[in-house]
């Protein structure tokens, strides 16, 4: 995830509204060039807090906007001392307004410039002011050359608004992106920093609104704590009755552990009551795992109907399989009108049969599933993560979470938040059935399938970074006790 120094805006935006944003400084009196000089500025003050001992620095300049960033900022280095020069994609001289204006304070102030060729040399801190946030074709010709040069030099790298090649409404690489180890964006954070390939492009993260104060309705929301919906306090005369009956549904055989992963998250979350519907073969490992779980076996669905008359959550997916055994215990919960949470084979199930979902449901695909349910490839979803979702959610009229780096959420009404917590350790198996586990305890404890997945999903990530502060090697189960503390902070079981 992007690392920051201070506390980020939760309004994301794409590069037309920032480009819209930028027009109404301009109208409001500020010209384009101090929009400009302050963007630079904001960029030369994150370079000496990162990286206090440098002395020089080279910038790498493109032919638009993002290239006057660049030559101002060789301008404050030379002002201050620093050895500074420009290498230069393109003729200068072809340079147009505020780009041009800049390109001469570069000059002015003693900055040489000269053109970029594939033996020039990239010494101290490396600028990457090539490409701004108009780019929406592959990075072509000498661009993708420099960036590739960027990226194998070894030196410190700064991005001016966002990495050169990286989309930024969508995440997505054109082909190169420059692997920033800080970005410094303005004016509105973009969408495509925190999800797709951003986060890992990215780097470290500062943002400089640039004295804009943004009026528009933003493309997305970033979840943060202290704007994410609660659970209300309990009473001191509730009861077990009062939080919730969850069953859990999964496990066919080999696969029995996500059901019980799943069951364990949805107790330990708060739910009042988990019932796991499993195969027989299962029950004996739930009770001396979890004797506090209600584990039935069963093998067709004639048991089935007792245990989904006293739910008022299910849960349908971990380890469930894609056999007949599955598909049966699938086909009875279609008309139960009842929140639910859709999960890994579920979803598998979903895709290939095409049925249409019960009200208030939430699916949780992994960019893969998604893909199968959408009938495009993985790659069409991770190009373009918000489209997918809203897709999702749309077609399937449901809350749909799209998985993976900056996690998103998206209603059937068009709201979309994204999650840009987490670690590196959560790549592990079983995850996954943790989170449709708390995912169902919050809708069990009365949270809206949208407010559910939001906090879910940022409770799930939080927890993932502490308990993967020892490193890899995370297993699934780890991550529950984190989750059960972490959901504690954030709503106090007791006022």
């Amino acid at each position: 995830m992007p690392q920051t120094t201070v506390a980020l805006p939760v309004a994301l935006y794409t590069a037309a509204q920032t480009r819209e944003l930028d027009t109404g400084l301009i109208e409001a009196g500020t010209s384009g060039f101090e929009l400009m000089q302050r963007a630079a500025r904001a960029a030369w003050r994150a370079l000496r807090q990162r990286w206090p001992d440098a002395r020089e620095l080279t910038v790498l300049a493109g032919r638009g906007n993002n290239a006057g960033d660049g030559y101002l900022i060789a301008a404050f280095a030379q002002r201050a001392g620093w050895s500074a020069r420009v290498l230069a994609v393109g003729d200068p001289a072809a340079l147009q307004g505020d780009a041009a204006r800049a390109h001469s304070d570069a000059q002015a102030a003693g900055v040489a410039v000269v053109p970029w060729q594939a033996s020039a040399e990239m010494a101290g801190v490396l600028v990457d002011a090539l490409l701004g946030t108009g780019i929406s074709g592959e990075v072509r010709g000498d661009y993708a050359e420099v960036i590739e040069a960027i990226n194998l030099s070894g030196q410190p790298v700064l991005a001016v608004d966002l990495p050169s090649g990286l989309c930024a409404d969508t995440g997505r690489r054109f082909g190169r992106a420059v692997r920033a180890d800080l970005t410094v964006t303005f004016v509105a954070l973009k969408l495509g920093l925190f999800t797709g390939e951003g986060p890992d492009l990215t780097g470290a993260l500062v943002f400089d609104p640039l004295e804009a104060a943004p009026a528009l309705e933003p493309a997305a929301l970033r979840l943060d704590g202290a704007a994410l919906p609660k659970l209300g306090s309990r009473s001191r005369t509730d009861h077990k009755g009062s939080h919730g009956h969850v069953l859990v549904i999964g496990g066919d055989l080999g696969t029995g552990g996500a059901a019980l992963l799943c069951s364990e998250a949805a107790l330990r979350s708060g739910a009042g009551m988990v019932t796991l519907a499993t195969r027989p073969e299962h029950v004996g490992a739930s009770l001396v795992r979890l004797p506090e779980v209600m584990c039935q076996g069963v093998e067709s669905t004639y048991p089935m109907g007792p245990l989904l008359d006293r739910a008022e959550v299910l849960v349908l997916g971990p380890g469930l399989g894609q056999g007949p055994w599955g598909r049966s215990l699938l086909s009875v919960v279609l008309e139960r009108a009842v929140p639910q949470v859709w999960d890994a084979d579920a979803l598998n199930l979903l895709a290939m049969d095409g049925f249409e979902l019960p009200g208030q449901s939430l699916i949780t695909p992994h960019p893969g599933e998604a893909a199968r349910l959408l009938h495009c490839t993985v790659a069409e979803v991770q190009a373009d993560r918000p489209r997918a979702v809203r897709e999702l959610a749309r077609r399937y009229r449901c809350v749909a979470l799209l998985k993976g780096a900056g996690t998103l959420v998206a209603a059937r009404d068009g709201r979309l938040a994204l999650c840009d917590r987490g670690h590196p350790a959560m790549a592990s198996a079983g995850l996954g059935d943790v989170l449709a586990g708390l995912l169902a305890a919050l809708l069990a404890q009365g949270l809206e399938p949208f407010e559910a997945a939001c906090l879910g999903v940022w409770l799930h990530a939080v927890a993932g970074e502490r308990a993967g502060r020892l490193g890899r090697g995370l297993v699934a189960s780890e991550l529950i006790p984190f989750i059960r503390e972490t959901l504690e902070a954030q709503s106090p079981c007791l006022k």
